[in-house]
Parts: structure tokens; sequence; C-alpha cells
């Protein structure tokens, strides 16, 4: 027989958070802490919750339009425009998704000619890679360094761009450093952009979870927002990962071809969920204030604990990850989170699933409750104390 597979899907890599997910439900052990899933511990705001449920009753459970309900894109466009002062048109500009990764795939399918290359700054979330390769496109690696808090530099854009070049990842706030591009930054990369005329993905699904300024997205710096798909949905901030919901804004001609994809591959995204995240943004910010806050508490806990074990940890101003540096081990990043795992029934994620650049890292999600927080922290300072002793030896 024939082989039935595409060569390509064969050779991408499984996720590596899923890895670690999988072990934890196989072990079956009430004692393993996960602090791997980057997924909120709160539950979905009630009136949030009510409102979908509202919708059930009233039998709106039909197909919406392709682009999602017009009510939910003027909303998105209302909620873009008070936090970052820019207009997108509801009808032209927005698109509804399943989830903020529907909006990257399509984004880079309907973008990019087999060839093209897209700039992805790594360590960063798992989808960008293997979506650029689907695409037929070829995924560019920039290493983000430690000693730069993980932010992109304009050097190293300009390093990476070719006459090739057609996109570029903007992964912040970032999974899995947690690391943020405040607005010089920003202004500093546009620059390289607009000089070599290319595009960018601004992928600002953490947007609302940053502890030390506002948020800002490239799309609010001049000449930008003609060239950016921004892309944004509800998981995160208003704990509402189980209804897959997100959406991208950019040019209309962009635009229209990403839902010419969605109509074939999706139809129309959950109607429940659209009419839950109107509430959502109409009543949402007094909880997304409220969970920010507990963010930032267990955010503060975490930083203190590693510097009480000396353990070198830039800190995250942004989403709710922390990405300490466990190089002194001597161990892989893979290494070290099995035997935690395994001798600490504590599970975190090898930050080499998130690029190459991730080695000698490990991913700590903070989206759980302190408690949990508080025994794992003992735990990695009793492991951290045997792995050196061992050394001592």
């Amino acid at each position: 027989m024939r082989n039935p597979v595409s060569d390509a899907i064969v050779g991408i890599k499984p996720s590596g958070i899923r890895k670690f997910f999988d072990i934890v439900t196989e072990m079956n052990d009430k004692d393993v802490i996960s602090l791997g899933v980057g997924e909120p511990d709160f539950e979905t705001p009630w009136h949030i919750r009510d409102m979908g449920i509202y919708s059930l009753e009233k039998g709106k459970t039909h197909y919406t339009g392709n682009t999602g309900l017009i009510e939910l894109r003027k909303e998105i466009c209302n909620y873009i425009k008070r936090t970052q002062g820019v207009c997108y048109d509801a009808v032209s500009e927005t698109l509804v998704t399943v989830g903020g990764s529907e909006a990257i795939d399509i984004g880079i399918r309907a973008m990019c000619n087999p060839g093209d290359e897209v700039i992805i700054p790594q360590p960063s979330y798992v989808s960008y890679e293997p979506c650029a390769i689907l695409a037929g496109a070829k995924p560019v690696i920039i290493d983000l360094k430690e000693e730069n808090e993980f932010r992109l530099t304009a050097e190293e854009l300009k390093a990476a761009i070719t006459d090739k070049t057609k996109i570029l990842i903007l992964p912040f706030p970032n999974n899995p450093t947690g690391a943020i591009m405040e607005k010089a930054d920003l202004e500093a990369i546009r620059d390289v952009i607009i000089e070599n005329d290319i595009y960018v993905m601004s992928d600002e699904i953490y947007a609302e979870l940053t502890y030390k300024d506002k948020h800002v997205s490239i799309v609010s710096l001049p000449g930008m927002k003609e060239r950016t798909i921004l892309i944004n949905g509800f998981s995160k901030a208003y704990a509402m990962t189980g209804w897959r919901l997100g959406y991208a804004c950019g040019p209309a001609e962009i635009i229209k071809q990403m839902t010419k994809i969605h109509q074939y591959c999706i139809m129309c995204a959950p109607t429940t969920s659209q009419y839950a995240a109107v509430e959502a943004l109409k009543n949402g910010d007094s909880d997304v204030a409220e969970m920010r806050t507990a963010y930032n508490q267990r955010r503060r806990f975490l930083i203190n604990a590693f510097r009480e074990m000396n353990i070198k940890c830039f800190e995250p101003f942004g989403a709710f990850y922390i990405f300490p540096c466990i190089k002194e081990f001597g161990m892989t990043s893979e290494e070290f989170a099995q035997r935690f795992l395994a001798e600490e029934k504590v599970a975190a994620v090898p930050g080499t699933a998130f690029g190459n650049s991730g080695e000698g890292f490990l991913r700590i999600s903070y989206a759980y409750s302190i408690d949990k927080l508080r025994e794992a922290m003992k735990r990695f300072a009793r492991f951290a104390e045997k792995l050196r002793a061992e050394q001592a030896k």
C-alpha cells in the first residue's frame, strides 16, 4: 500500500506541552501537582456563562454568519479602540475564529506563498512553526536571549530578514517566558518592518495580563495598522478556554482571504460562545482586573521563591508563566522535567517545547491556586537541594 499520510505532517513533532500533560493523566496520582497547562484556574465569570445559557434557552443555536455575529464584531472593535486607540471596521476588518489558534493558522495560510519566509522569535507558542510549515512557508527562527529579557531587538530582526521574508510573528506578552515588549521596543522594530516592507502577525492573547504597564499593541504605532494582523481571544483574560473563541483584525484584503479559508474549514465559530463573548466585552472588565490581581500576587510569590532558592530567573511582566533557568544542574530541560515529575510529583514543561533556545529553562504556569504553588515550590526547593548535593559529591 502507498504511504497514507503527508510527509509534512509526519515531520512535525507533537506538542511538548501536551506530552507532559498526558504523562500526568496516565499517572493518575492525586499527589501530582501539574503546573504545565496554560489554563486559568478561575471559572468563567457567572454573568458570561449566564448569557451563554440564556442564548441556548432562547434557541439561538443556529449558524451565525461566517465572520461572526455583527454585535460581537462591533464590541471587538470597541474594545480595541478603547484600549489601543485604533479603529477597525466591524464588517470588513474583523473576523471571529475558533480560538486564537485558528486565526494564526488561517492568517499564515492566507498570506504566504510556497517558499515565503515567516520569522518566528523563540521561545514562543508551539503552533507558529507548524502552521508556517503546513502553509508551505519556511520558518526562520530568532533565538531570543535571556540577557535581553527575551525581547525582540531591532538588530536581531534586521539580521533575520531576507528578500523572501513575508511575515514576522510577534508573540508578546510571551508564552512561555512572560516577556513583554514596551512601546520603545516596538518603535525600534517598527522602523525595520516598514523599511523592509514585511507584515506582522501580533498574537496578543495575553494583552490583558500585564503587570508593569498597560499593554501597547504594535497596531497603535503609525504605519503599522495597515501591515498587521492582530490576533486575540477570550481564553486567557476571561477564563473562557473551553468556549474556543478568538478573533483577528487587520487589513480588509487579508481578512477577506482568511474568511474564505474559515468558510470552507469551519463555517463559523460556536454560536453560544459568541453571545457569551459579547457579554464579556461589555461587562467583563472588572472580572479581568480581579483575575489579573490574583495572577500578579502569584507571580510575585514565585519570583521571591526562586530568589530564596538562588535559582536564576528574570522577572516576567506578562501572561501567567515564569521561566526559571536550570542550567546549573547540568541536565537538559527534558531530563530535569522528567526527574522533577518522577521524584517530586510536580509537572512543568521543558523550555525546549517552545524552541531550541528554551534549552536550560523550565516553564511553570501560575494559573493555579497559591496553595498549589506554595507546595510546588517546597518540592522544587527540596529537589534543587538534592541536585546540588549530588553535584557536590
